[in-house]
């Protein structure tokens, strides 16, 4: 078994037509050993199975033409370059192959060769092809890679061609396929009809038809599911084991009182949730459970509730937010509810003056403050806590991996908390949010009218003005976002900068606006919200930095220029802002959706408000990788496997990887042996997927 793991991670370099310029090129494309290569998979294929007589091949249409050769040469061109010409014949006519400053191919094609050509079908006086993709037939015919088959094209970097990637693959399978080892269970290969990972492997590359292409696809992607959920598991099982958390003592008359003071009723399933994180805190292992809900939906008073069973238990927490804006607001919203309870809250951001800062980690340190509230100030080295207990990351998404474990890592044994308002379906948020078990508030609190939203061209503009104008004269607020703060010279956009101006001396002039963006000093953007939730600003012109938690009741239209700019959560996100007040509330998208998933994002937001079927949208139109962005949420990469599109494999997976880690001691030590080693290549340098918690 050892020989078989040195072969496959041995260099790519020793491989036959790898030299060192390719080694340079192969690695830009994260090829640095056979293993890599081998597991290297084609983002398509195209059919050139089917051979087209001459005289029925149409222009214009991509064909796959077999003949033989019938007359080949080389003619010189202007300023040194050349053309090879090729006539290749068959029983209905004749064809020609044209390739410009390829000359070496003369020494290759000879007269009676028997071909293939794949290209496009043109016309110039006579049939032609223009740098086909060709192969000569030997008498061997299945040993054709690159037409005559379904043919594989991959991802490619500069100076590398399909045609070299193919044979170097071909050549690489050849040798080693034979070190693969099959890792899976025999028992989940037969249940689910599964190719061997060898039948697998050699199909994904070079498919027999596109039923074992198929096939071929559901084994790879079962694997790689398979292994990642078995990861987390492990990591999950690590962590459930740990025994040396905090037991919370959940009843208390802290929580008594602060119940007493809530100014509405919990909803049926932020009390669900409040039972899901109570559970963990009285357990002696640390939580560590992920809180996502929609916008709006009560995911603060949720977090308080567990920030309060903290204090009340002797012990420090932290909540940290991604903007100085976030931060202030959860801060005053915080000592709104506590301020009869004793409790002291601190706030830490950069923008403190000196006196201030040195004041707040000396209470930090003597556990002169219970909850401290920060941006990504919180995780510097020079704050000491006390008696740290809990962490709580709200918006989550926004922070990586490393800086969540930073602050965590300053307690012992820490429970964690984590809120997103990005919500996904629970199948997905398991395997996206790692070991983390997974509350969601999946309704909103009563009385909240959906927000209407439209979306409307540059030639209504003055409409929505008049629209506008109506509603700031019956003491409605306004946002007006942009995507820049400044105009830009490269890109032909209305900046916030300029609109402010605009709007305050022409458009609004007899109304109060405000501007707000992520290059003002702190205490300028503190006191221009402050102005806003105040009711002393009519509208308040911005940039994206209002996306994240800022709640005005009385703001009730939310109008975005250059929707097609922002992305769909993104969006969304922004329409949360307005609508808190319990009337009616408007969203306008101002753009001309000039690209097609532009559209599908602006019909989208027309068509739901629901987070959940945003977020399931945006997935669709962005993918999973660029949704999640991997390296924030310390996941690998997916080769092959797509979350959502593969979703029915992935909940197999996670079923199957489940069982197998229940039963794990039932199971052949050899093939234990063989997961653990697979699971230790796949992302044994993947360092995040294994940070504690």
């Amino acid at each position: 078994m050892a020989n078989h793991i040195d072969l496959l991670n041995q260099s790519v370099q020793y491989l036959k037509a790898v030299g060192p310029k390719k080694i340079k090129l192969l690695q830009k494309l994260k090829i640095f050993t056979v293993k890599d290569l081998i597991y290297y998979f084609p983002r398509r294929y195209e059919d050139r199975s089917c051979f087209q007589p001459i005289n029925k091949a149409l222009q214009g249409t991509f064909q796959t033409i077999k003949g033989r050769v019938l007359t080949s040469g080389t003619r010189r061109l202007n300023r040194g370059r050349t053309i090879f010409q090729l006539a290749i014949g068959d029983s209905t006519g004749v064809i020609y192959g044209t390739w410009f400053n390829q000359p070496y191919l003369k020494k290759i094609f000879r007269v009676n060769d028997e071909v293939i050509l794949y290209g496009k079908i043109e016309r110039y006086g006579n049939l032609q092809i223009s740098s086909p993709e060709y192969e000569i037939l030997s008498k061997d015919f299945e040993d054709t890679i690159h037409t005559g088959r379904i043919v594989p094209i991959y991802p490619l970097t500069n100076n590398i061609s399909q045609r070299y990637l193919r044979m170097i693959i071909k050549y690489c399978l050849d040798e080693h396929l034979g070190s693969v080892v099959e890792f899976l269970p025999e028992e989940i290969i037969l249940k689910h009809k599964f190719l061997p990972l060898i039948a697998g492997i050699l199909n994904i590359h070079f498919p027999d038809n596109f039923k074992m292409l198929s096939r071929a696809k559901q084994r790879l992607i079962f694997d790689e599911f398979f292994l990642l959920q078995t990861a987390l598991g492990l990591k999950r099982q690590k962590i459930k084991t740990q025994t040396n958390g905090i037991k919370y003592r959940i009843r208390g008359d802290l929580l008594l009182n602060f119940k007493k003071l809530l100014p509405f009723q919990l909803t049926k399933s932020q009390k669900n949730v409040i039972e899901e994180i109570e559970q963990d805190m009285h357990c002696d292992q640390p939580m560590n459970r992920l809180l996502q809900g929609d916008v709006g939906s009560g995911k603060t008073v949720v977090s308080l509730w567990a920030l309060l069973i903290c204090v009340q238990n002797g012990f420090q927490a932290a909540l940290m937010v991604p903007t100085e804006i976030l931060a202030q607001q959860h801060y005053q919203t915080i000592q709104t509810f506590t301020a009869s309870l004793g409790v002291r809250i601190g706030i830490l951001k950069s923008s403190l003056k000196k006196a201030e800062k040195e004041k707040i980690l000396f209470e930090i340190k003597e556990h002169q403050i219970d909850i401290i509230i920060g941006t990504h100030s919180l995780i510097q080295k020079n704050i000491c806590f006390k008696k740290l207990g809990l962490v709580i990351v709200d918006e989550q998404h926004k922070f990586g991996v490393l800086q969540r474990a930073n602050l965590q890592q300053k307690g012992c044994c820490c429970d964690v908390l984590v809120m997103t308002a990005t919500p996904i379906p629970r199948t997905l948020a398991i395997t996206v949010y790692g070991a983390m078990d997974v509350s969601t508030i999946n309704e909103m609190p009563p009385g909240r009218i959906p927000v209407k939203t439209y979306w409307i061209t540059e030639k209504k503009r003055q409409d929505m003005y008049d629209f506008l104008t109506r509603k700031m004269k019956n003491k409605n607020q306004v946002y007006v976002v942009y995507p820049l703060v400044e105009e830009s010279e490269v890109m032909d956009l209305k900046a916030a900068t300029k609109m402010y101006e605009h709007f305050k001396d022409v458009i609004f002039r007899n109304f109060k606006i405000g501007l707000l963006h992520g290059k003002m000093k702190s205490v300028d953007k503190k006191l221009i919200m402050e102005s806003f939730k105040k009711g002393n600003l009519d509208m308040l012109v911005s940039t994206v930095v209002i996306e994240v938690g800022i709640d005005v009741s009385n703001a009730s239209i939310m109008l975005i220029e250059h929707a097609e700019r922002f992305g769909l959560s993104q969006l969304h996100q922004l329409r949360g802002r307005v609508g808190r007040g319990g009337e009616q509330a408007y969203c306008i998208l101002l753009c001309e959706g000039k690209t097609q998933d532009a559209v599908k994002r602006l019909n989208a937001m027309v068509k739901t408000n629901d987070g959940f079927k945003i977020a399931e949208y945006d997935l669709l139109i962005r993918g999973p990788g660029e949704f999640f962005g991997s390296k924030q949420h310390g996941l690998p990469e997916l080769k092959i496997g797509n979350i959502l599109a593969d979703a029915k494999l992935l909940r197999s997976a996670r079923k199957e990887s489940f069982a197998y880690l229940q039963n794990r001691s039932l199971v052949h030590a050899n093939t234990q042996q063989l997961i653990s080693l697979e699971l230790k290549n796949r992302f044994g340098q993947n360092k995040d997927l294994f940070l504690v918690r």
